[in-house]
């Protein structure tokens, strides 16, 4: 979930290398705690509430991580980008457990409500499309996908990934329903990390070349 592919030779500052696997297992301990927390009734007195805006916290913070890597490989020489590809999936994760526990602990499954709350509720309208913005991204983070769809088609679908993390904040803000200081945080680390990415395309446009005679 990325908008471009890892290249095996890109110039960075040589992190020491772990397994993917291990970011994997990093990544899904606030969930494995989260739950764990819920069982054991550690979670305050509205438990479900909590679950599902931690997770859907979670889902954005790893979005946020995936928008980064490639600033801080062109700004600070720091290369993360075989890791994008698994911090992007944990993103889709993520979103996909906060998405689970508002279906099933919130909604208890009830198709009317949900559609009603689809509808009525502009902070779920966006979550809802922001989700489905992330399906075909996590579907497609995979080599074969690459490989069958050509690179250049492959990147262009990534970019979806932009409009993803301006959804999420939007979700993020509006659940909140009021003005505290942590959404507004994040939208300004979603805008500034996007608008890095606008100013880099517009500098490196190539100019048209003047006709010759």
């Amino acid at each position: 979930m990325a908008g471009r592919a890892s290249a095996p030779g890109a110039k960075g500052f040589a992190l020491p290398q772990v397994p993917k696997i291990l970011v994997y297992i990093i990544g899904f301990v606030p969930a494995v705690w989260l739950f764990y927390a819920g069982i054991m009734d550690q979670l305050g007195a509205d438990p479900m509430r909590y679950l599902e805006q931690a997770l859907g916290l979670w889902a954005l913070r790893f979005l946020v991580a995936t928008l980064a890597i490639t600033p801080l490989r062109q700004l600070f020489n720091i290369n993360l980008l075989r890791y994008r590809r698994a911090i992007g999936l944990l993103a889709f994760y993520y979103a996909a457990l906060h998405l689970i526990t508002y279906l099933v602990l919130d909604q208890g499954l009830d198709g009317a409500a949900i559609a009603a709350d689809i509808v009525k509720r502009p902070y779920i309208t966006i979550g809802m499309a922001t989700f489905v913005i992330l399906v075909p991204l996590a579907v497609t983070s995979n080599n074969a996908a690459i490989r069958r769809m050509g690179g250049q088609a492959w990147a262009k679908l990534h970019k979806l990934v932009y409009v993803a993390a301006i959804g999420a904040v939007l979700h993020y803000i509006l659940v909140v329903k009021s003005w505290p200081l942590e959404p507004l945080i994040y939208a300004a680390i979603v805008a500034v990390l996007l608008s890095y990415r606008l100013f880099r395309s517009l500098v490196k446009k190539p100019s048209p070349r003047r006709r010759t005679a």
